[in-house]
């Protein structure tokens, strides 16, 4: 039997980057992002956005791309980007209670931003042909 885990999102940032490095050399960024899925309001009969708040990493990978610094020195809160990943469950214990926690993360594969750069850094792109 076939499995896909294969996420494909257009959104915003909630908030800067949150990067943390690792012992071993390794850096991850933790980006909260949202995105929003229309709907009908049932009482007034008017379309309205229901945000959907998410939570991502990007990693910087030893062969490849360097996801973390590339997040760490391009993004901030408000930005609009598309992001390609997987989801992984994540499981802990609270620090206080110790009770079981978990959610679902959003792991970064590939990241484009969608928004022109300042005047003055780098090649002049339009939006969407400013890929990381």
């Amino acid at each position: 039997m076939a499995n896909l885990n294969k996420v494909s999102l257009i959104g915003r940032l909630t908030r800067d980057p949150e990067v943390k490095a690792f012992g071993d050399g390794g850096k991850v960024a933790q980006l909260g992002f949202a995105v929003n899925n229309r709907r009908k309001n049932p009482e007034s009969g008017a379309w309205e956005d229901a945000p959907v708040w998410l939570d991502m990493k990007a990693f910087n990978h030893e062969r490849g791309r360097k996801l973390a610094d590339m997040a760490e020195q391009r993004l901030r809160k408000g930005h609009q980007v598309y992001v390609e990943g997987h989801l992984v469950y994540e499981e802990w214990k609270g620090k206080e209670d110790g009770r079981k926690r978990s959610k679902l993360v959003v792991v970064v594969d590939e990241l484009q931003f969608l928004e022109r750069r300042p005047a003055g850094t780098a090649a002049s792109a339009g939006p969407g042909d400013v890929p990381f």
